[in-house]
């Protein structure tokens, strides 16, 4: 109950001092014509640098999303990364105002004009040129994804935990779906197993018998780690490998935890008030060290899969996605979305995850408790998906992963660039009173 305003009223807050922070810096560099539309795309531009990272980071949301509302028009954040397309959003979606300007007009409407005609026919060459490497892949590797939507009143229920494995077990048996054959992974949302692995071994014994041979399961779980030195136990919101013989393989740690849901920032003044974090697990989640890939061999060696794990919102940093290990040719993302409830947030959550795919020219996964389930390909094309509070499996071959134009996804160097020229552009039209 006492996350509900923080939530509501005291995050929009705090995130509101950043779109301040843009307003009041255009207004330093302000000058007539086009020089105050450019100056309003660099401070929305640094603005969303900033919450990307300050504070532990909340971008959600930013203010490019809305100039990417489909494959079509997303595929320009492959050259400018998605602070410089925040920025030069802002740009084009004000350039309307130099209506009223006179003169001023017509070059703003017209570069406003070219960078909308470069996003759409970018978008149209990269989509254009996407048919042939698809038609050239070997046989296709078979993932099932499993969306019980489980209710959040329920998923940490004592009294609950055997109906909600026994839900998963069902699911994972279920008869193949359409001609894809026997499923080569399965995969389950966040936090999906109700126990503590290391403490029910009866459980991976259970999983062993619903596993059919050469199976891999990629399953969200609380995992238990008990400190050498302090004998204290430690927990991790974790993606774990298991294979056709119950035995654990591999896993991967979360890395950004969520503030006051998975752990307490300055933990020791807010308990002593009474505080303390949503999620129930004692003291929180400790998080983990640094990302890594995770590497898969089923039972047909031609079927290998080296998985970048992502774990809930993990999926909305575009600067947070490098890792050791071998190079991933898929990225998995595993969520619970219940904790939005039949709102916005699971729609702009996929949203998100969507363009982490087109980014990294690499098909997103995505296995959430109650959805969005999707299996989307490198240029954000939704190949399947599950409906929000659908309850139901996808078979689903995964797309093969695409070379990009600049040999990697765009980050902050580009974006980087995109924020030096406007600068450049603000200045000089600041400096010239017959501004352009």
């Amino acid at each position: 109950a006492w996350a509900i305003p923080l939530a509501v009223l005291g995050l929009p807050a705090i995130l509101a001092f950043f779109y301040a922070f843009a307003t009041i810096f255009a207004r330093l560099f302000w000058s007539n014509g086009l020089g105050r539309i450019l100056a309003l795309g660099l401070g929305f531009g640094l603005a969303e640098w900033a919450r990307s990272f300050l504070l532990t980071g909340f971008p959600w949301n930013m203010i490019g999303y809305a100039a990417m509302p489909v494959p079509l028009l997303m595929q320009s954040v492959n050259l400018f990364g998605m602070i410089g397309i925040s920025a030069m959003s802002v740009v084009a979606f004000a350039s309307p105002a130099l209506l009223a300007g006179g003169v001023y007009a017509r070059t703003g409407l017209a570069l406003a004009a070219a960078l909308i005609a470069f996003h759409i026919g970018f978008g149209w060459w990269q989509l254009n040129s996407s048919s042939a490497q698809a038609d050239e892949e070997n046989k296709p590797v078979i993932v099932r994804i499993i969306q019980p939507s489980i209710r959040q009143d329920l998923k940490w229920d004592q009294y609950e935990r055997r109906n909600i494995f026994e839900t998963y077990i069902t699911m994972t048996e279920a008869p193949a779906l359409g001609n894809n054959g026997t499923p080569d992974y399965v995969i389950w949302p966040e936090t999906s197993v109700p126990y503590i692995l290391s403490q029910n071994p009866e459980v991976l014994a259970r999983i062993d018998q619903a596993l059919q041979p050469g199976q891999t399961l990629l399953a969200g779980v609380v995992r238990e780690e008990k400190d050498s030195q302090t004998g204290s136990l430690r927990y991790y919101n974790s993606i774990t490998v298991i294979n056709d013989l119950g035995q654990i393989t591999d896993s991967f740690d979360k890395v950004h935890l969520v503030p006051f849901g998975e752990y307490l920032p300055l933990e020791g003044l807010l308990r002593s008030v009474g505080l303390q974090e949503i999620a129930e697990m004692p003291g929180g989640f400790t998080a983990g060290q640094y990302r890594h890939s995770l590497t898969i061999t089923s039972a047909d060696e031609m079927k290998e899969l080296s998985v970048l794990p992502l774990i809930c919102y993990e999926a909305i940093f575009p600067d947070e996605l490098e890792y050791r290990g071998k190079q991933a040719s898929v990225m998995v993302n595993v969520t619970n979305d219940a904790w939005y409830g039949n709102t916005p947030g699971p729609y702009q959550h996929m949203r998100q995850a969507q363009l982490r795919a087109v980014e990294q020219g690499m098909p997103m996964i995505r296995a959430a408790n109650n959805g969005i389930s999707a299996v989307v390909d490198s240029y954000g094309r939704i190949i399947s998906h599950l409906k929000l509070n659908e309850i139901g499996v996808l078979d689903t071959a995964i797309p093969p992963k695409r070379a990009l134009l600049l040999g990697k996804s765009a980050g902050g160097r580009e974006s980087g660039v995109i924020l030096i020229l406007l600068l450049a552009a603000v200045i000089l039209c600041r400096n010239n009173k017959k501004s352009v």
